[in-house]
């Protein structure tokens, strides 16, 4: 939220204070000042700055008040004025183009001057004719024909909005002459108000805050005195159907106003805080909602009349299914029986909490205000927000609780402001519905309370006076503090939590830096490791160090989403989804089932950017069971390769693509660091995602593990793939971690020679090379340490049907070094065994 100095001061005193120790104290509080926005005034000089600081400075002997005197044409240019100005110090002509002044042009000497913002020669302002804050230097020129030195300026120019379409007309009372920094220079605070602060999201919030923190007063605004029942009740009728949705709902009546524009100040402050000013009417709900922090809504009482041919009724209720609502933005909704209306007797009139109709809006033409000031339930405004998709300042508010006490001071503030600022005359009667009441809760506290929370023991006096600072009704009686909750505070609760809540406070506006560091004085908890987190660690560090990156998937998807991994993307795939009960968007309304969707879409985003890509996700995926309310969660691990293997280097080579082969690699590598290496890659049964001959499912005996392969034809035409082939792999981390030993055999290294051959042998070729390994390890004994397939041949020479595997084989032994005549052996042993079970034969026999 941003927040002017300007008007926090109108609240407390901070004299004496630098904006680093008034930006210091909120933060400290728990509103972080993320920004300070200087608007006119000088940055602060220190070394080290605590605050982050923007802004434009107004140098004083170069930005003063000035009068507009008389306007005359410019006798070269149609669209520019020439205006006689004093700037107290002597009259001047300034050349201007404001179409402002236009109105002003030929009455000769004007009998109210116009008190404007006067920037002379050198000054450094803001370009108003480019986009965005662009630095610049007012210099002498020559435009038409005429001498222009100096100018008068406009918000943008100063910084103050990004309005530029004309310039400044200050209020009457501005001094002329009057550097401009001490007449209106500012400070804005940009606050991050946290969801625990959402009382704070108004200005009359962080003044109370700070008078909390600084114990100095508090000054409240005064509205109009307002009296419930009498001679509105004449006006205008008022039903509530369901207190549950809506606690409170009052109504003021302003009669014989004017949409004129506020005074400057007005405009000014709320250009500051991020609004825009439109006219008195609208200007008074907007300043008195950044006030208090209750939104407010003003209808148009004479349009009500005709909608509802006399008396109107306001009534709040469920929408009918199928009601329809144009609001102020201009979008239509059509509406469910979840959402709360304020309507009429002829339909709905806005969303309650959320943003006005179209229809019964206020205008330039509105000759009477009726002032809605109400209380709603926050999750029905959420629950509304999330399902039309549309944001507004008073859901922003309403959606984070806001007491139904704050709409009766609201209320009286801007009955108030609209009397003067728009010329109207307010009706001291209101209405006042408060069906259901809010108790503010009450707590007590002891020293010994506090001490035992925070570990320091601060008196109760203290305490006492730190919760009346904040709005707390207190008692003191014989040690123990009884603290009843402010009427703006929703926050506090009831038992051990508002206990808790009240030390909070008070060790909040007491100085979290001044409690001291102190050790635990119980006893640690044993430390115990969890082994899926363990586990997944581990296979993530493993990944990690064989080349893949680590990404994080949305979870939510669509049922249409997730079926482009099946071939032609079937509608409906005949599985059940855990739902979102308020999807965020119609992309993202049921929890995934599989990893593979998720890592298709990362791929499909991203292999434009890159030559290559090697990704692997760790995540849950989520399955319906019948009966519970809560889903099955199993962890998933999900590998894509796509591209080229490796980055273009200084080598000639060029690297070459993923394959089939380069994922089994991959997922070998994985279980050799798992140290669990028994895995079959069994292609025997097609995966419908994957392509036939290329894919294979990971099988542990008779436990599948996973499933991995290229990417099926039919499915790459769901995706925008580029052109290379796509590899994933999806496993189950849940069985592979049953499968893994805590604990595993580390092997000595052997201070021997190790001995390397290669022998190559011919089989059938339906034998897979996985049977002729499993052989030859058997075959080997004790002193096989390594076996690799390094080549594969088919052809003529060797016979149809056959095809020739080339292992390298390493015999190694721990007492000596091996000879020929050891290694012989072991060969004649294994070609013996493979032709024995296989009808294996040596290729150069």
């Amino acid at each position: 939220m941003k927040a002017p100095l300007s008007w926090i001061l109108d609240y407390v005193d901070l004299q004496g204070l630098s904006l680093e120790e008034i930006g210091q104290t909120l933060t400290m509080i728990g509103l972080e000042v993320e920004e300070i926005t200087l608007v006119g005034l000088e940055k602060p000089q220190a070394e080290r700055l605590q605050n982050k600081y923007s802004g434009l400075p107004w140098p004083k002997d170069k930005f003063v008040v000035a009068e507009v005197l008389e306007v005359r044409q410019h006798p070269n240019a149609d669209k520019l004025t020439l205006c006689q100005l004093n700037d107290g110090t002597a009259e001047i002509i300034v050349l201007t183009g404001a179409p402002n002044l236009y109105p002003y042009v030929g009455k000769g000497r004007l009998e109210k001057p116009i008190k404007v913002a006067y920037v002379r020669e050198g000054a450094q302002l803001y370009d108003g004719h480019q986009p965005g804050q662009v630095l610049t230097k007012l210099k002498k020129a020559t435009i038409r024909g005429i001498d222009s030195s100096s100018m008068i300026a406009s918000e943008k120019e100063l910084g103050i909005s990004e309005e530029h379409e004309g310039v400044i007309f200050l209020d009457d009372d501005a001094p002329v002459g009057m550097p401009l920094a001490d007449y209106m220079g500012d400070a804005v605070f940009e606050v991050a108000i946290l969801p625990n602060m959402a009382r704070d999201a108004s200005v009359l919030g962080i003044a109370r805050e700070l008078s909390a923190a600084l114990g100095r007063p508090l000054r409240m605004p005064e509205g109009l005195e307002i009296r419930i029942g009498g001679e509105i009740e004449q006006k205008v009728g008022l039903q509530i159907r369901e207190p549950e949705l809506n606690p409170r709902f009052m109504l003021g009546l302003v009669e014989q106003v004017k949409a004129v524009p506020s005074p400057y100040w007005v405009r000014r402050r709320l250009a500051l805080a991020g609004m825009r000013p439109i006219d008195a009417l609208v200007d008074a709900t907007n300043y008195t909602m950044l006030e208090t922090g209750e939104p407010l809504h003003a209808f148009d009482y004479d349009l009500l009349c005709k909608r509802a041919g006399g008396k109107p009724t306001i009534i709040t209720r469920r929408a009918e299914d199928g009601e329809t609502l144009t609001t102020l933005d201009g979008a239509n909704y059509k509406l469910t029986t979840e959402t709360e209306l304020v309507s009429d007797t002829k339909g709905p009139l806005s969303l309650a909490g959320v943003m006005g109709g179209e229809e019964s809006g206020i205008s330039h033409r509105t000759n009477s205000v009726l002032l809605e000031a109400a209380s709603w339930n926050f999750i029905n405004i959420r629950k509304t927000t999330s399902r039309y998709r549309i944001t507004s300042e008073a859901s922003y508010r309403f959606s984070r609780d806001v007491h139904p006490a704050l709409a009766e001071l609201a209320l009286s503030l801007c009955l108030r402001r609209m009397q003067d600022w728009a010329e109207g005359s307010a009706l001291e009667d209101v209405i006042d519905h408060y069906p259901l009441k809010r108790e503010d809760t009450q707590n007590t506290l002891t020293e010994s309370d506090m001490e035992r929370l925070l570990g320091l023991r601060i008196p109760i006096e203290e305490a006492k006076s730190i919760l009346e600072r904040l709005g707390f009704t207190c008692e003191l009686q014989d040690g123990v503090l009884s603290a009843v909750t402010p009427s703006n505070r929703t926050d506090i609760e009831s038992g051990f939590v508002g206990k808790s809540n009240l030390i909070e406070e008070i060790s909040r506006i007491y100085g979290y830096d001044r409690i001291p560091t102190t050790r635990l004085s119980g006893e640690l908890p044993p430390q115990l490791g969890d082994r899926r987190v363990g586990f997944e660690e581990t296979v993530r560090d493993t990944l990690v160090s064989i080349g893949l990156q680590d990404t994080l998937a949305y979870r939510l998807t669509s049922v249409q989403r997730e079926a482009r991994i099946l071939p032609g993307a079937p509608a409906e795939n005949g599985l059940e989804y855990v739902r979102i009960a308020n999807p965020i968007s119609p992309e993202r309304t049921v929890m995934r089932r599989s990893g593979l969707a998720t890592m298709f879409e990362l791929i499909e985003r991203n292999d434009r950017n890159v030559d290559g890509l090697s990704f692997f996700e760790i995540g849950p995926v989520f399955f319906p069971v019948e009966g519970q309310q809560l889903p099955d969660e199993p962890h998933r691990l999900t590998i894509g390769l796509w591209g080229k293997k490796r980055e273009t280097g200084w080598s000639a080579e060029k690297p070459g693509e993923y394959g089939f082969f380069d994922l089994k690699g991959i997922l070998e590598a994985l279980f050799q660091g798992l140290h669990h290496e028994s895995i079959v890659f069994d292609p025997s049964r097609e995966i419908p995602t994957f392509h036939p001959g290329k894919s294979a499912r990971l099988m542990a005996g008779e436990i599948e593990i996973g499933v991995m392969g290229e990417v099926h034809p039919l499915v790459r035409q769901n995706y925008d793939f580029m052109e290379n082939p796509v590899l994933a792999a999806e496993l189950y981390l849940d069985q592979m971690m049953a499968l893994v030993d805590k604990g595993f055999k580390v092997n000595s290294i052997s201070s021997f020679p190790a001995m390397v051959e290669d022998i190559a042998l011919i089989v059938d070729d339906d034998i897979p090379a996985r049977r002729v390994e499993e052989l030859i390890w058997r075959a080997g004994g004790k002193l096989l340490k390594n076996v690799a397939l390094f080549d594969l041949f088919r052809g003529e020479k060797i016979g149809a049907g056959k095809k020739s595997l080339a292992y390298q084989l390493t015999y190694q032994a721990f007492d000596r070094t091996l000879s020929v005549a050891d290694a012989a052996a072991i060969r004649k042993k294994i070609v013996k065994t493979l032709a024995y079970e296989i009808g294996a034969v040596l290729r150069d026999s």
